[in-house]
């Protein structure tokens, strides 16, 4: 039997600390073992047993918790929850705080909180579970990395100097590449990783990452600010064009479509698939369907099986298809099950994608 993953919640609301704690401790494979309500009540509370995981709440008095975040990290790097307000201010907080080495975040609302966090109790301790499985020592190292990253805002020059891509078309087709990529847990500071570290190609990529409303907005905007890439948050009928990337909107599918010789994003809403939406296999089937073998698809960190079908669709459609390899996952789920159905060609470290991409989309 797997031993109880030790829990501390950081949180000013009386409501939230004593909800959070009946839903956590409800889970056989969790124990709550104290909550605080802010950082200086909790390191005086670690200082005499230092939990598995933390869940933690961004604003709060004395010290926020992107300070005790950072604080923790540099003295011993521990799997931290973020349960952030679905507001915008509160996703651009969270994003902060994944850049700076949190696990994973979880959302409340700003109105009926103990309905919420009572029927989304399992989710929640779904999410704590992961975080105490979860490979830290990688999400450190990445979060190190980024943190040591000069800024790689695209200069306007270089963006008026790239060469001119024009759409290629046989019989009406479009033959423009595409690339397509898919990630879950630990996947913002993986993707951050992989396109700060991309140059500006001469192709279009649409990514799905398991996101909630709001929160896709503010990332794509952090990313529109250190990528040489334009990023944006996908809108229906967005054009799929060369140096963009375009993230799916949380609460939303986006899949690929073809207008005559170019691609756009269709962007629509529906019942989850694989319990997410967006999903990476909605995105990698249609990217399957109109771009086949003028494609490329990714799948990287996460838990669980979405896009692992997607991706077999995209590799029997002809397309190039890689997966992130088990040593640098912080989850090694998506992956996995996509190797397991035959939907990876290619298996290749966080580091390396980025030339993989860059590679595809020059190739002649």
């Amino acid at each position: 039997m797997s031993p109880q993953v030790n829990v501390l919640i950081v949180d000013d609301s009386a409501l939230v600390r004593q909800v959070l704690t009946s839903v956590l401790d409800a889970d056989p494979g969790i124990h709550v073992m104290g909550a605080a309500a802010d950082p200086i009540y909790a390191m005086k509370r670690m200082n005499a047993e230092w939990p598995d995981v933390v869940v933690l709440d961004v604003e709060m008095p004395r010290m926020d918790g992107i300070t005790f975040l950072k604080k923790l990290m540099a003295v011993k790097p521990t799997p931290v929850v973020i349960c952030s307000t679905l507001t915008t201010r509160g996703a651009q907080t969270t994003m902060e705080a994944m850049a700076s080495g949190a696990f994973a975040f979880v959302t409340k609302p700003t109105a009926g909180l103990k309905q919420f966090l009572e029927q989304d109790g399992n989710d929640i301790a779904h999410v704590v579970k992961q975080a105490a499985a979860g490979n830290m020592a990688r999400m450190r190292a990445i979060s190190s990395t980024l943190s040591q990253m000069p800024g790689q805002r695209r200069p306007e020059q270089a963006m008026a100097e790239a060469p001119a891509h024009s759409a290629r078309t046989y019989m009406g087709v479009t033959t423009d590449r595409v690339v397509a990529v898919g990630t879950s847990t630990g996947g913002t500071q993986a993707l951050e990783a992989v396109f700060t570290n991309m140059p500006r190609v001469p192709v279009g990529i649409v990514v799905v990452q398991h996101m909630p409303e709001k929160f896709t907005a503010a990332f794509a905007s952090r990313l529109d600010g250190v990528c040489q890439s334009e990023v944006i948050e996908g809108s229906d009928g967005d054009r799929v064009l060369p140096g963009r990337i375009i993230i799916a909107p949380g609460g939303r599918h986006m899949s690929l479509v073809r207008d005559g010789a170019q691609y756009r994003v269709k962007v629509a809403d529906g019942p989850p698939v694989n319990r997410h939406k967006p999903s990476v296999d909605v995105l990698f089937r249609s990217v399957a369907q109109f771009a086949g073998p003028n494609a490329m698809g990714v799948i990287m960190t996460g838990m669980g099986d979405d896009g692992a079908r997607g991706l077999k669709e995209m590799r029997d459609a002809g397309a190039q298809t890689v997966g992130q390899d088990e040593a640098t996952c912080v989850i090694y789920g998506m992956p996995a099950e996509a190797v397991r159905m035959g939907g990876v060609a290619t298996e290749m470290p966080l580091q390396s994608i980025p030339g993989a991409i860059a590679g595809f989309a020059n190739r002649k």
